[in-house]
């Protein structure tokens, strides 16, 4: 379905709107993928707040000019899905997810930061831990000092009342 003139500039608009917030894009070919399975996709990503959606190349190459992503626009060709996340990891652990239980979701390329990413790069950022994750590891760390301490003052206290029991 062809769109006109004034249908493609909301388009771009509301692209380069999502590519203003955002901090991650990532790009994967959806071709051979079911509807019931993109369905599924786009409810997963909805629920991490990521935002996916099936552009004509042309209209996302046209957002995304003068953005950090302009970078990846040599790999926008053919039928892909682009999804736009503000958290950093949101958008490479949904797709990268989804890749890995329907082999028909191929990621093609993504960018972070200004830089392109490879699959790799991808799958990479993918890997990285949540932020809420992150956040209790660090107080984890920060804690193992203090429980250490308290355990051995308390060993230290029991042995104390053990020996005063003895003497009594």
């Amino acid at each position: 379905m062809s769109l006109n003139r004034s249908e493609k500039e909301a388009v771009i608009s509301e692209v380069t709107g999502l590519a203003a917030k955002a901090q991650t894009l990532v790009i994967a070919e959806y071709r051979g993928i079911t509807v019931a399975d993109m369905t599924n996709l786009r409810v997963k990503a909805r629920s991490q707040g990521v935002s996916l959606s099936v552009l004509k190349n042309t209209l996302a190459r046209r957002a995304v000019a003068g953005s950090q992503f302009e970078v990846v626009a040599d790999q926008m060709t053919g039928p892909l899905i682009y999804g736009f996340s503000e958290d950093a990891v949101a958008a490479a652990k949904v797709v990268a997810e989804f890749a890995k239980t329907n082999d028909k979701l191929v990621i093609r390329a993504g960018a972070f930061a200004g830089k392109a990413l490879d699959v790799n790069g991808v799958k990479q950022l993918a890997s990285i831990p949540s932020k809420e994750v992150l956040l209790a590891q660090l107080c984890g760390l920060l804690m193992s000092p203090m429980s250490r301490t308290a355990v051995v003052l308390g060993a230290l206290a029991a042995k104390k009342g053990e020996g005063e029991a003895v003497a009594a």
